[in-house]
């Protein structure tokens, strides 16, 4: 079983799920029960299972606690996507750049200097999508996004 909440992207319930997963570990490592032990009973592997046995040892069941939130994995606000939309149809120019070409690494750029986030030119790529706005290398929105 591959298991990770460093992926992002879960659902509430998966998250709630996984929480509990941790937990029942938690319970068996409180019962003297040895890590591979508690891999094998929870389908798990041994890493995950030494890694939330390090976590438990060190702060207890709360360390295994879920961290962040569901959500869609975007880094920005619904207010900083809405914002990004109108610097993007500003174009180019209005951002310092001599043509009027968005590329995902332009983005990238803005995103950052503008919001102190991070993308990669990838990742833009994956945002643009949502957002509605095709073919980077002139950026027009091909559809009204779906929020």
């Amino acid at each position: 079983m591959r298991y990770s909440d460093r992926s992002g992207g879960l659902s509430t319930q998966e998250r709630a799920k996984r929480e509990r997963l941790r937990f029942r570990a938690a319970d068996m490592f409180a019962g003297n029960i040895e890590p591979p032990r508690v891999a094998q009973l929870l389908g798990i592997t041994r890493k995950s299972a030494y890694e939330w046995y390090a976590l438990w040892s060190e702060g207890g069941k709360v360390a295994l606690a879920s961290k962040g939130a569901a959500g869609n994995g975007c880094k920005l606000t619904d207010e900083q996507l809405t914002q990004l939309e109108e610097a993007l149809e500003q174009g180019t120019a209005a951002h310092g750049w001599d043509d009027q070409r968005w590329t995902t690494s332009r983005i990238a750029v803005l995103i950052a200097e503008r919001f102190q986030v991070s993308y990669t030119a990838r990742g833009v790529a994956y945002l643009l999508g949502r957002l509605g706005w095709a073919g980077c290398s002139r950026c027009r929105r091909s559809e009204p996004p779906d929020r």
